[in-house]
């Protein structure tokens, strides 16, 4: 019986925390009313002319600097053709042939299975609008609000080899690009969107099988789920004598399925061309070297030195290293109970994890503060006051 190996690669969106739109002056704030955020250059009016914002820039260079790639100096923006009634220009300003990052990896652990995965570019390009069906009967509306918005798409190599690590590197990555302040991160909002390219092939077999693309996966959850689904669908289609169809599909969460969306365009029916209205994005290597002085420490780098320098254990650290705030606010705390790591981090993640849980909060709106909860690790500690009515305080 045929052994069958899964082969997953993922083009990653994330909307980059810039406060105006990548070509424009526009703003980019979510939940406005419709298309009041949408000026002349996002709704392709004749005569307007497009201006990089060079916040999106430095965010495309922190990011690429944080996973190891190499920053290209010079970049080139294209024009990507395809008609959608929500793409006002008829042509998205992306890069293609010369992103602005290429190379680097990311890092990801299912199982004590530590797996490195290639990252083949991340490159800067344009949001397009959206379209609403449910709003109207019989009809369609256009909100051209996101049009424009940066976007910093992260593609990696085909490394991936199940639905599981596929979900750990989304985390991963979801992790690192809130770390570094260039995305909120917030999936509900579309801050952060997964395409997943999915094949199956023979356990030996060198050449990759047909892949099927799954669109716009907004959850770690659905990420794994769907690659589970589209894996499992390809190996019965192959093992009853049909072929696997080039195409995109989209994972139904309810029904959990994958259903057909429409037939794969391949590249070249984009017909890529550098946009004559945008030169060539030129950034120098003192611009580097600022942008590298004024990285934050990155998660990994902190979760190691919470186990080796504190004496953290793997779990503790990992939970504590899951958001920036968080590591942040262990950090403050720590500063209250210097000798008592262990007890700090037991605390954040258990005790104060719980009763924000029950509270319905964050650690960014908790209401106990990291001081306050460090002086009452230490005066537990210390035996000034009880666990049991620690606890009472805390809550």
């Amino acid at each position: 019986m045929t052994q069958w190996e899964s082969v997953i690669g993922l083009e990653v969106h994330i909307q980059l925390q810039s406060k105006s739109k990548i070509f424009s002056g526009a703003s980019t704030q979510f939940g406005s009313d419709p298309n009041v955020q949408a000026c002349l250059i996002d709704v392709a009016l004749p005569g307007v002319l497009p201006v990089c914002n060079f916040e999106a820039v430095r965010m495309a260079v922190v990011f690429g600097l944080a996973v190891g790639a190499k920053i290209n100096r010079r970049s080139i923006f294209e024009r990507k053709n395809y008609f959608y009634p929500d793409l006002p220009k008829g042509y998205q300003i992306s890069q293609y042939e010369i992103p602005i990052v290429s190379g680097g990896s990311i890092e990801t652990e299912v199982d004590g299975e530590v797996r490195v995965v290639g990252l083949t570019r991340a490159h800067l390009e344009e949001d397009a609008g959206k379209s609403l069906h449910d709003q109207f009967n019989d009809a369609t509306g256009i909100d051209l609000n996101r049009a424009g918005t940066p976007l910093l798409e992260i593609v990696s190599e085909p490394d991936i080899r199940s639905a599981a690590q596929a979900s750990d590197y989304m985390r991963k990555l979801h992790r690192l690009v809130t770390y570094l302040g260039i995305c909120d991160g917030n999936m509900q909002e579309g801050s952060l969107r997964c395409d997943a390219n999915v094949s199956v092939r023979p356990v030996g077999q060198e050449e990759l099988g047909t892949r099927t693309e799954l669109k716009n996966i907004n959850s770690f959850r659905f990420v794994e789920k769907g690659i589970e689904v589209e894996i499992d669908r390809q190996i019965e289609v192959l093992e009853s004598g049909g072929k696997i169809v080039q195409e995109t599909r989209l994972y139904d969460s309810k029904l959990n399925v994958t259903r057909p969306m429409r037939g794969k365009e391949d590249a070249q029916d984009y017909r890529y061309f550098p946009d004559p209205d945008l030169p060539p994005l030129v950034v120098s290597d003192d611009f580097i070297r600022e942008v590298q002085r004024e990285l934050p420490e990155l998660p990994n780098e902190r979760k190691n030195r919470f186990e080796n320098e504190l004496g953290l254990t793997n779990a503790d650290a990992v939970q504590l290293t899951q958001s920036r705030e968080v590591a942040d606010y262990f950090e403050e705390a720590l500063q209250r109970s210097p000798d008592n790591a262990k007890g700090v981090a037991n605390w954040i993640n258990v005790e104060l994890a719980s009763y924000l849980n029950k509270s319905g909060l964050n650690i960014q709106n908790s209401k106990v503060s990291a001081e306050t909860l460090g002086e009452l690790v230490a005066k537990v500690s210390d035996g000034t006051i009880s666990g049991a009515g620690g606890k009472t305080l805390l809550q």
